[in-house]
């Protein structure tokens, strides 16, 4: 059972989870986005930015709640480039030491989404907000723009927005790209909207490539995903 919510603050989102024991996994696409997750087996987890899909649960039963980072929101929450949590899954220790998990972890057990909420927004607020560059280039790439266009919206060359979004989304702008466009085909698709107009409005060569591609990324055809 999957439930979400708006998390009230620089558009995150609460998730609640429930998984039974020897459920299928759970295949989770790629989105940009960095979670702070607290689990009932594992405790508080952080989620980095992943490029392929990421399979979850599987095992023995478990509840899960996550907050949802959208992309370039995690750098300003964690303290430290989305790079180095890339298709990772790692204890909330590793990034923010013991001390701090410990405290946060005791008081998780009772109110996981109240805690994991709390402590993003106060470091949000610590360090000013999230870098308003992120937003713009996420716009930028969602819309359709090419990495040269996005680069000259914001400002900046090539270079300096390869090393700014993989600091901020854990991964050069062609490869947030691909995955924001992904999402945005899925979601045309999951609307009714036939495969062959997806890729043509979405800017696939055509459906042979919006298949190609989301195989690369999700693990399985646009139409497996679909039937789910």
């Amino acid at each position: 059972m999957y439930r979400e919510r708006p998390a009230g603050f620089a558009d995150a989102v609460l998730w609640t989870s429930t998984t039974s024991a020897g459920a299928a996994p759970t295949r989770v696409l790629p989105d940009g986005c960095v979670d702070l997750l607290w689990t009932s087996r594992s405790g508080l987890l952080v989620a980095g930015p992943d490029r392929t899909a990421h399979l979850s649960g599987g095992g023995p039963a478990e509840r899960w709640v996550g907050l949802r980072l959208p992309p370039g929101v995690g750098p300003a929450v964690l303290g430290l480039p989305a790079a180095e949590l890339r298709d990772r899954r790692v204890p909330l220790a590793q990034v923010w030491g013991d001390r701090e998990a410990d405290r946060l972890g005791e008081r998780a057990e009772q109110a996981p989404a109240a805690v994991l909420t709390e402590v993003a927004v106060g470091r949000l607020r610590a360090v000013g907000g999230p870098e308003p560059l992120a937003a713009r280039v996420v716009a930028a790439l969602a819309g359709g723009a090419t990495v040269a266009a996005a680069a000259a919206e914001v400002g900046l060359d090539a270079r300096a927005l390869h090393r700014r979004s993989r600091h901020l989304f854990g991964y050069g702008p062609k490869t947030l790209a691909r995955i924001l466009r992904m999402r945005r085909a899925l979601a045309l698709a999951r609307a009714g909207t036939p495969l062959a107009e997806v890729a043509a409005r979405c800017g696939y060569a055509d459906q042979a490539h919006l298949t190609r591609d989301v195989r690369d990324l999700a693990g399985v055809p646009p139409t497996v995903l679909l039937s789910r």
